[in-house]
């Protein structure tokens, strides 16, 4: 029987004024027995230069929000379909809505892929008596869809539509006090009425130009239960690209945006990526995304051309916000055509390290701490990785998220000792 590692944290003294602030953080012992192949020292943020201002406000916004509740983070996470399955990414997300009392924030970004024809997250569930159409940006760009952050749509032309969204097995269900809706650009024909809970309806603020309704409750709910109502005679298709949950309460909000098979240059060619980011700007954005733009034989691989779309996406979050803390995470080993080892993967290893030089970013080395070239293999035989050799199984993604943990709280720990020893 598997036995996933646990976490274990040091209990924070009720008078402390300032240590232990962020936990001290370790990885249980049976883990590290049971798992001997991977590097657990190594699994770490690590920063290339002494020059990461946008981190060190990232860690004064942490402290801030968790001593005085004063505040909201946006925290984002983009890549592939280790995203979209939002296994790993919702545990780091349960971790941060459930670590600090009173600071459970709000789910942010979901998307109803199940009405897309493709796996959804496990954690919420859309459904709709309606038939839709379903796009990704990966394989599908017909011309009347303007994709945004989740690389991802479903269009309907029915004059009465309904759509309904719940949580589903989790640990954290942020109230819900105010939705915005990612749709067509442009005044759209539709009227929404809200079921039961019309009657908390404070507002709504239709932004015809950005593309997107935002509606605000007098009172938090916890599940959604729409009707579009078309006021026209006239066929019109009803397109979607996302809804925000949102609420006043003060903590971290934890977008994963993730397209089966999307690369780098999946993102860069939505229109509306920016657009839709600059709505909720990030104060931390991961990119986990670098799998699919190397899975190609090695002499076809071109690394100028990663480290180009990597850099023009790192301006895109810049853009957006140039204070935001970045952290590029180095793809997992694979195998290509479940043949070979991928080399390229060390090759994006170092353009990874390259761009975090220029631009003072954190870096998530997983690939090297899990064992580097062809450690996928071993992985699968402790089954941790799918036959795929690619993908994880379940429990994988469970460690990986326990890892993410440690790291982020390494860093979080770090940065306290700097500060307990500035101010001694």
């Amino acid at each position: 029987m598997l036995c996933l590692p646990l976490i274990v944290f040091s209990q924070v003294p009720s008078d402390s004024n300032r240590v232990n602030l962020f936990e001290t953080v370790c990885i249980d012992s049976n883990a590290v027995n049971q798992f001997p192949f991977i590097n657990f020292d190594k699994n770490l943020f690590a920063f290339p230069t002494n020059e990461h201002a946008n981190w060190d406000m990232l860690y004064a916004s942490m402290d801030s929000m968790i001593r005085f509740k004063d505040r909201k983070l946006n925290f984002y996470h983009i890549g592939g379909s280790h995203i979209q399955a939002d296994i790993y990414t919702h545990d780091f997300r349960s971790f941060l809505q459930r670590n600090w009392p009173g600071l459970q924030g709000h789910r942010g970004l979901v998307f109803p892929f199940n009405l897309a024809k493709t796996n959804n997250p496990s954690n919420y569930r859309f459904t709709s008596s309606n038939k839709w159409s379903g796009y990704r940006s990966v394989i599908q760009r017909p011309k009347f869809v303007h994709y945004g952050i989740t690389g991802a749509a479903i269009s309907c032309s029915d004059s009465l539509i309904d759509l309904n969204f719940i949580y589903k097995k989790t640990r954290v269900s942020p109230p819900i006090e105010a939705l915005r809706i990612y749709h067509n650009s442009g005044v759209i024909p539709f009227e929404f009425n809200f079921g039961s809970n019309e009657l908390y309806i404070e507002s709504v603020r239709r932004c015809a130009e950005m593309g997107y309704t935002e509606i605000q409750f007098t009172d938090a709910i916890d599940s959604l239960d729409i009707q579009f109502i078309r006021n026209t005679k006239e066929s019109y298709r009803l397109d979607l690209y996302g809804f925000e949950l949102m609420n006043s309460q003060p903590g971290i909000s934890y977008n994963s945006i993730g397209i089966n098979g999307a690369g780098l240059y999946t993102y860069l060619d939505n229109e509306f990526f920016l657009r839709d980011l600059k709505q909720s700007p990030p104060d931390f954005f991961a990119f986990s995304v670098g799998t699919n733009d190397a899975f190609v034989p090695y002499a076809s691989f071109k690394p100028e051309i990663y480290k180009r779309n990597l850099e023009d996406m790192v301006k895109i979050v810049l853009e957006a916000n140039p204070n935001c803390a970045i952290l590029l995470t180095v793809p997992n080993d694979c195998y290509y055509k479940r043949r070979y080892p991928n080399k390229n993967t060390e090759r994006q290893r170092d353009v990874i390290i390259e761009l975090a030089k220029e631009y003072n970013t954190g870096v998530w080395d997983f690939y090297g701490f899990m064992g580097g070239l062809g450690s996928s293999d071993t992985w699968r035989n402790a089954n941790l990785m799918r036959n795929d050799l690619v993908h994880f199984t379940k429990e994988g993604y469970h460690l990986k998220g326990e890892l993410y943990i440690d790291a982020f709280l390494k860093y979080l720990n770090q940065k306290e000792c700097e500060q307990e020893n500035i101010n001694f």
